[in-house]
C-alpha cells in the first residue's frame, strides 16, 4: 500500500454517531422532496375544493376528474424544483436565493402544465403512413379527460396555493437545518489554514451563518510557538506538518487556505500537500480585496483564467416600482399611524423631559447629507453623535425607550423621511457623518442605494455588532437587489419586530 492510499484509508470518515449524522444530507434532501411533494398535493386539493364549495358555480365536477392533471402537476412541480436548484444542500443568505428558486419553479411549472393541456388533449384523429406513428403515441401519452373542462379558476388557485404553501415550507425547513447545524448535525468539520485577518474574518462568517453546514474545528499556522493559542471561539491546532494527524483527528471534510499574501510557489507547495492527503479544500486568492465589493466573473482564454468584475445593472423598472412602494407604503403607515404616532409621543413626554422627535444628520444615497427623524429613546443629554446602545442596560437610554427599541418603534418616523424620497423601505441603514467620513473603498459601496428602514442586517444573526463591520449583508442586497428580495425582507422584518428582537 503507497503512502497515499494509507493517509486517504486513515482519513475516511468515521462511521460513529446516528444514521441522521452520517447521512444528513441525503436524508434532508429526500425529506425535503417528500414534503414538497406533500405541499403540492395539498395545494391542488384544496384548490379543487374551494372551488368546489365556495365558488358560484353551477355545475360540480368531482375529484376524480382532476386526479390525471394533478398528478402532472405534482410530477412537472418537482421537476421543476430540481431544476432551479431548490435541492442544492448548500443555503444562501437567508435562504433567499431559495424564495427566488420558489418563485421561477411555480412560474414555470404553470406554463408546462398550460401547454401539456393543449398538447395532451385526447385525438380521434386517424392517420395512414409516417403520420400514424405520431397519432399513436399521442393516442398513449393524451389524457383521458377533455382539458377543455378542466376549471381555469382551479388551476390557477392550485399554484397559488403552491407557490405560498412552498414560501412557507422553504422558510420551516430553513429553520430546522439551522437548528440542526446548530446541534452539530449535518455539519462538515473544517479547518482553516491561516490564522491571519482573513482567516479571522472567515470564522467570523461561519460562526453568523450556521448554515453553510461548516463546523470551524481551529486553525492551522505556520508559526509553531503559536501552537494552542486561543484565536476568537478556536484554538490553533497545529502547522502545515500537522494536516494528516488533525484532519484524521478531527474528522476534517473540508480545508480553507486563507493566505492570500503567500507567494505563489508557496501556495502550490501547500495545494499539492492537501491533494495527496486526499482532502478537499478551497482557497483565498491573491489581490482578492479588489474584487470584494462586486461579482466577479471567471473567463477562459485557451488555459489561462481571466477574473474580471461586473456590476449588476438595476433596470428602471424596478426603481421606478419601488419609488411607488416606498410612497404608498409611508403614506399609508404615516396616515393610519397617527393614533400610534399620538400614544407614543405621549409615553416619550410623561417619561423624560426633552423633545418627542430625535433629529440627526445621516448620509444616504452618493454620500449625500440628510436630516433623519426618530423618537427620541435616550436622554437629552446623551443625544450625541456617538455609537448606538447596543443592549438595554445602556444607561443612555430611558425607560420608555427601551420599550420603543425593543420594537423599532423609534423608527416609525422614518415613514416620513421614506416619503420625501430620502431613504426607502428596504436597504442599508444610514449611517453618521462621523463613521462614514472612515470609510474606505469597500465600505463606501454601501452608498450607491438609498438608505433603508429595513434590510438584510437588520434581520440576520450579525446585528447584535456594528452595522459597518458587517458589509457582506449590505453587499449582497446591492448585487442582488429585486421586488421579490424586498418582499422577503419586509416580511422576515414584521415577525422580527412582532417577535420582539428589535434593536437589541
Amino acid at each position: 500500500m503507497t503512502e497515499k492510499e494509507a493517509q486517504a484509508k486513515a482519513l475516511r470518515p468515521s462511521r460513529q454517531g446516528g444514521f441522521l449524522r452520517r447521512n444528513f444530507a441525503g436524508v434532508a434532501m429526500c425529506a425535503q422532496v417528500l414534503v414538497d411533494l406533500s405541499l403540492v398535493v395539498v395545494a391542488c386539493l384544496l384548490a379543487w375544493a374551494v372551488r368546489e364549495h365556495f365558488a358560484p358555480i353551477l355545475f360540480r365536477t368531482p375529484l376524480d376528474y382532476y386526479f390525471e392533471v394533478f398528478s402532472l402537476t405534482a410530477a412537472v412541480c418537482l421537476l421543476c424544483f430540481h431544476y432551479f436548484g431548490l435541492y442544492n444542500p448548500i443555503k444562501s443568505l437567508l435562504n433567499v436565493k431559495e424564495f427566488y428558486g420558489v418563485t421561477k419553479s411555480t412560474v414555470a411549472a404553470f406554463l408546462v402544465i398550460s401547454i401539456l393541456l393543449v398538447f395532451l388533449r385526447p385525438t380521434t384523429i386517424e392517420a395512414d403512413g409516417p403520420f400514424s406513428v405520431l397519432v399513436q403515441l399521442h393516442t398513449r401519452i393524451a389524457l383521458h379527460v377533455n382539458p377543455s373542462q378542466i376549471s381555469r379558476v382551479t388551476l390557477l388557485l392550485a399554484f397559488t396555493f403552491i407557490f405560498v404553501f412552498m414560501m412557507i415550507g422553504r422558510f420551516v425547513s430553513f429553520r430546522w437545518i439551522q437548528a440542526c447545524h446548530r446541534r452539530g448535525i449535518g455539519h462538515r468539520n473544517l479547518l482553516i489554514i491561516g490564522a491571519g485577518s482573513t482567516g479571522r474574518s472567515l470564522q467570523r462568517k461561519f460562526l453568523l451563518m450556521p448554515t453553510l453546514g461548516l463546523n470551524l474545528v481551529g486553525f492551522v499556522d505556520e508559526d509553531p510557538d503559536r501552537v494552542g493559542a486561543q484565536v476568537g471561539r478556536s484554538r490553533i491546532l497545529g502547522t502545515p506538518a500537522d494536516l494528516v494527524s488533525l484532519i484524521e483527528k478531527y474528522r476534517v471534510g473540508e480545508v480553507i487556505i486563507a493566505r492570500p499574501e503567500d507567494p505563489p510557489e508557496k501556495m502550490e507547495g501547500l495545494v499539492e500537500h492537501l491533494e495527496a492527503i486526499g482532502v478537499e479544500y478551497s482557497l483565498v486568492p491573491r489581490f482578492y480585496r479588489l474584487f470584494d465589493t462586486g461579482r466577479v466573473q471567471v473567463t477562459n482564454l485557451d488555459a489561462t483564467p481571466i477574473i474580471t468584475r461586473s456590476r449588476m445593472v438595476v433596470p428602471w423598472s424596478y426603481r421606478l416600482f419601488k419609488r411607488v412602494i416606498d410612497v404608498l407604503i409611508s403614506g399609508v403607515v404615516m396616515l393610519l399611524g397617527l393614533p400610534v404616532f399620538g400614544l407614543l409621543a405621549l409615553g416619550i413626554k410623561l417619561d423624560s423631559k426633552g423633545p418627542i422627535l430625535f433629529w440627526q444628520t445621516r448620509v444616504g444615497r452618493g454620500g449625500a447629507p440628510f436630516r433623519i427623524a426618530k423618537f427620541r429613546t435616550m436622554f437629552v443629554d446623551d443625544c450625541r453623535d456617538e455609537v448606538a446602545p447596543s443592549h438595554d442596560s445602556d444607561p443612555r437610554v430611558t425607560r420608555f425607550g427601551r420599550l420603543l427599541r425593543r420594537y423599532s418603534l423609534d423608527e416609525l418616523p422614518n415613514f416620513w423621511n421614506v416619503f420625501m424620497g430620502d431613504m426607502s423601505l428596504v436597504g442599508p441603514r444610514p449611517e453618521m457623518t462621523f463613521i462614514v467620513e472612515r470609510y474606505d473603498r469597500r465600505h463606501r459601496e454601501r452608498l450607491l442605494v438609498k438608505p433603508g428602514i429595513t434590510g438584510l442586517w437588520q434581520i440576520s444573526y450579525a446585528r447584535q455588532f456594528a452595522i459597518h463591520d458587517n458589509l457582506d449583508y449590505d453587499i449582497y442586497y446591492i448585487e442582488n437587489q429585486s421586488i421579490l428580495l424586498d418582499i422577503v425582507i419586509m416580511v422576515l422584518t414584521v415577525i422580527a419586530v412582532v417577535r420582539g428582537t428589535g434593536a437589541y
